[in-house]
Parts: structure tokens; C-alpha cells; sequence
């Protein structure tokens, strides 16, 4: 059954219930203004009304009107339609629409450069662009270049020249939904993963893998109509959209919280009943230091039904949640591993009855398959490190247009992960490494190769190499190795001024002056560097704190 038909379903068993909620604390007092470039990387900006909420109802009937917008315009089934908008409560019924078409939602990174942006919009073939405030000046950047964007629509006040309003526009369309017959075997959506050649791969999916993820989700956590989600990660992400799928599954409430303060989201949790939140390792260690701090009193808030806190994105401490459960001793506790490639979280989960395993990943998640092999495809015995590779109704169709690259990940219907991992005797599956060169950052992906290409810029840079080294709060901090040019002098103050070029998140946090190893082909030796500044797996000293 499509994704969209739960939406439907809840629109007319619980047309009255709130389905929404979009939570917009109050921004507080800065220095200045702060650009795109310095939004930090697990902050979504507040701003707009405090509290605004929207019905089943109002969702289903906001979809359709977006989808019979987008049919007005020519839309139709197969044409893509991007999604360029912070958390807001337009966000989910704009993606819904372009489903209700059988057009393919594209969410995009908004933290995305002008550049990656437009490489994203041509890859993916997209014919229409929804886009907010945030944005308007880099779309107006690249807008002239954007040949295949035949239609912009824009989601806010102070409505650009370059493009119609979403707002005005779909008030005038119909709240019926549009008679476009969708199967599972439909394609519905295009996300992207960056690659180690720095700029992203577009994944395709089928509608089946989007309601999977939703059966995935409500089977892991077993969320009822009575469970309150709390959403902090961008929607772009899959693994806020598909957590969210399990309160589509069961027509239970949501809130969508702008900021990601302690307070913030205590209250939160306290004034909206919340039962059920998700949230990435700094989050939980700058709530835990906060309650340490006594910044926060806990007897301040109503937490009595939050039932289930859970992680995923990267390498969890065992330590932390130690913390965690030594605070809140009643809830439950699970970690969900997954990729874009796998629709998100839960290909592998450990289960909230496994409390015990902290440090593991899990087995394999409801419906899918696991397996850890060697190079030659053979499996591993227990306790051998090889490629963690997954199987189910989650797993991508393809890299779109790229055939190379899917090749390389996908045989026989597995997923090669590109992340190295153990299996114990009882099954548990714990991460040491990876054999990609990603840096997973406060729960986001940072792709070496574009701060090398952006430091080798520099005058004095002849050459450098970018790593993760192990941090307590975000799981990694990009490095950079620096190897100076004969006869110059450089500073890690020159190199850090140099670097606000670069958005916030992708700025290294240290800088070491040495040579940069490569081999007999100019490839840079990684596991070299790796060893000499961590001097272990990395992975495995996250897991072991």
C-alpha cells in the first residue's frame, strides 16, 4: 500500500485530531546577523509564529491542493519536484502533494551550497523547485543557469520576482484528491548521499521502500494513537521523515521543534505530552550537562509519559546511556542504524529489550536481512571484522544515472554498507570502522574531498588530507592535515580565517602541519593518517567510552 493512502486513511478516521505541530521557540539575542554559512550543523533556526498545529484533515487536504497545483502546471507522473525549506509545517504536506501525483519528491540538504544545489537539481532532472526564505538568495544566484526548472514556487512573506507563491497559488486549487492511480512498485523519491569524489549520488526509491520504512518504524517502537513523536532533525533527512512514518502508521500526533536547547526541548516534551523522541548524541549529553549544571530543574516539566528515547545517525557511547538511564531510569532506550541507500534508520536496530548491548547496532531490523563479509563476498566467522551488508524492501533502486556507482554497493540485492563491523556468538552487530571516508558529525555527513579541494586554495597549502578524529559530543570533528608549501610559513589561525568561506559545519576543528602520505597511484593513504592521530578504529573508540 502507497505511503499516501495512510495519510487518506487518517484523514477520514481522525479528521479532527492533530496531526502537526510546529514549535518555533523564541530565537534568542546574537551579535549579528547569521548567514546560511554559520547555521550550525544540528540547529534548525528558529523563527515564525511560537506555535502553530494542523488536523489530519488539514494535512490530507493541503496535499491535494499542492498535488492539483502541480497538475495545473504539467506535472505528471515520473517528473521530479524539489523540497528546499527548513522544518516548518508546510514541509510534509508539500511532500505529500508531489506524491498524491506520482511525481518523485527531491528534499534537499539545506545547508547546500548555490553550486550543490544546481549539481543537485540537474542531476536528479527536477522541473520544479519549492523553496523559503532561507534560500532566496542563493537560488537567485543560479536561478538564470536552472534550463530544466520550468516552475518555482515559494513557501514565505517578501515573495521573490523569480518565483510564484505557493501560498496564494494553492488556494485557489482543489481539496480533492487528484484520481493518479499509484502502486508500490511506483518510483517515489530521490534523496542524496555524498560520495567520496564530494558531490552527491541522487538514491532512488519505490513507494514500496516509503512504506516500508513506516512498518519498519511502528513495529521497532511500537507507537499507538496515544504516542506524541518529537521531531528536532531536518525533514531532508531520512532519518527524521521515516522515525515520523510511524506516527503516520497509527495516526498519532507530532511535533516539529525548531531548536534544540535543553529547555527547549524539555518543555516541549512537557507541554505536548510528548512519549516517544529521537534524538543524536550531543543532543543527550547537552541535556544530561544542563540537568548536571542545574540549568534545568527536571521538577520544572511533566515527563512522566516520555516512554522511549532513541539514537541513531552515529556511533553511540555506551557511557552516555549509562548517564542517560541513571537520569530518566524508566525509559526505554534503542539505536537505529541505516543509510539513505536503505531508507533510512532500521535495516539494523538493537531493540529496546536489549538495553543490556549498548555499544551494538543491533540485529537486523524488521524485515531485512544482515550479513558481514570479506572481500570475496564470503562471510565472516564470529568476531572477524568485514562489510556490513543489508537486504530487504528498503533497499534504493539505483544510483539515479549513475550505473558505475551502483554497481559498486549493490550485488545480488545487498547493500554493501561500507562500514566494517564484528558479529558476536549472540548475533549482536557492533561497527569498528569504515572503508569509506566519510565523517559523521553530530549525526550529519561531511565529505572530505570538498574541504581538501577548498584548503588546497589556499597560497601556502601545497597539499592536505581531511580525517575524523573521535569527539564526546559530536561523534567526530573533521581535521585537516596540512602540508605546507617549501619556503612558507602558515598558522592554524590563517587556515581557521580562511575556512569561514565554508558553511559552519563543514570548517575543520583542528589542524595538524605534516606530510601528506599517498601511495605509488596519488591516492591519499587514510588508514595511515587514521592510525597515527587516533591510533585505533575509529568507530571502536566511540562504542568504548
Amino acid at each position: 500500500m502507497p505511503i499516501t493512502d495512510y495519510l487518506e486513511r487518517n484523514a477520514r478516521n481522525f479528521p479532527d485530531d492533530v496531526a502537526l505541530v510546529e514549535i518555533n521557540p523564541e530565537r534568542q539575542p546574537t551579535n549579528g546577523p547569521i548567514t546560511w554559512k554559520e547555521f550550525n550543523l544540528i540547529v534548525t533556526a528558529p523563527g515564525g509564529q511560537y506555535r502553530r498545529e494542523m488536523t489530519w484533515r488539514e494535512f490530507d487536504i493541503k496535499a491535494n491542493r499542492f498535488a492539483n497545483l502541480l497538475l495545473t502546471r504539467g506535472i505528471k507522473k515520473g517528473d521530479k519536484v524539489a523540497i528546499l525549506l527548513m522544518n516548518c509545517l508546510e514541509w510534509l504536506p508539500i511532500y505529500f502533494g508531489i506524491l498524491k501525483t506520482g511525481a518523485l519528491a527531491v528534499p534537499l540538504n539545506y545547508r547546500y551550497t548555490a553550486e550543490e544545489i544546481r549539481y543537485c537539481l540537474e542531476l536528479a532532472d527536477v522541473s520544479v523547485l519549492v523553496f523559503g526564505p532561507e534560500f532566496v538568495g542563493r537560488i537567485e544566484e543560479i536561478a538564470p543557469h536552472l534550463k530544466n526548472v520550468k516552475h518555482m514556487f515559494y513557501v514565505g512573506c517578501d515573495l521573490p520576482t523569480f518565483a510564484d507563491s505557493y501560498d496564494r497559488l494553492v488556494t485557489y486549487c482543489s481539496s480533492s484528491p487528484p484520481a493518479i492511480e499509484i502502486t508500490d512498485d511506483d518510483l517515489a523519491a530521490i534523496y542524496f548521499s555524498s560520495g567520496t569524489t564530494g558531490f552527491p549520488k541522487a538514491i532512488l526509491h519505490r513507494h514500496r521502500a516509503l512504506t516500508h520504512a513506516a512498518l519498519t518504524e511502528q513495529n521497532h517502537h511500537g507507537q499507538t494513537k496515544n504516542d506524541v513523536f518529537l521531531c528536532i532533525p531536518p525533514l531532508y533527512h531520512t532519518g527524521a521523515k521515516m522515525h515520523w512514518f510511524g506516527s503516520l502508521v497509527t495516526g498519532s500526533k507530532a511535533v516539529l521543534l525548531r531548536g534544540v536547547r535543553p529547555d527547549w526541548v524539555l518543555r516541549t516534551v512537557s507541554d505536548e505530552g510528548v512519549t516517544i523522541v529521537w534524538l543524536l548524541v550531543p543532543w543527550v549529553q547537552d541535556i544530561l550537562d544542563a540537568i548536571d549544571r542545574g540549568d534545568v530543574e527536571l521538577s520544572d516539566y511533566s515527563l512522566e509519559q516520555w516512554r522511549l528515547m532513541h539514537i541513531g545517525a552515529q556511533p553511540v557511547p555506551p557511557s552516555l546511556i549509562k548517564r542517560w538511564l541513571s537520569v530518566f531510569p524508566n525509559h526505554q532506550y534503542d539505536t537505529n542504524y541505516g543509510l539513505s541507500e536503505s531508507t533510512g534508520p532500521g535495516c539494523v536496530h538493537l531493540g529496546v529489550e536489549n538495553v543490556d548491548h549498548v555499544g551494538s547496532i543491533g540485529k537486523a531490523g524488521y524485515m531485512w536481512e544482515t550479513k558481514v563479509v570479506r572481500d570475496d563476498g564470503s562471510e565472516v566467522g564470529v568476531g572477524e571484522i568485514g562489510e556490513l551488508c543489508v537486504r530487504g524492501p528498503g533497499v534504493m533502486v539505483e544510483y539515479y544515472k549513475n550505473p558505475e556507482a551502483t554497481a559498486e554497493v549493490l550485488r545480488d540485492g545487498w547493500l554493501y554498507t561500507g562500514d566494517m563491523a564484528r558479529v558476536d556468538e549472540q548475533g549482536f552487530i557492533y561497527l569498528v570502522d569504515r572503508k569509506k571516508d566519510v565523517i559523521i558529525s553530530g549525526g550529519e555527513n561531511i565529505y572530505p574531498v570538498q574541504i581538501e579541494d577548498f584548503l588546497r586554495a589556499h597560497p601556502k597549502v601545497k597539499d592536505v588530507a581531511v580525517i575524523g578524529l573521535p569527539d564526546d559530543r559530536l561523534g567526530e570533528i573533521a581535521a585537516a592535515i596540512v602540508s605546507v608549501r617549501d619556503g612558507e610559513t602558515c598558522t592554524e589561525e590563517e587556515l581557521a580565517a580562511f575556512s569561514e568561506e565554508l558553511p559552519r559545519y563543514k570548517r575543520p576543528r583542528k589542524y595538524f602541519f605534516d606530510e601528506v602520505p599517498r601511495n605509488p597511484t596519488g591516492k591519499i593513504e587514510k588508514p595511515k593518517l587514521r592510525e597515527k592521530y587516533i591510533g585505533a578504529r575509529l568507530v571502536e573508540v566511540q562504542i568504548t567510552k
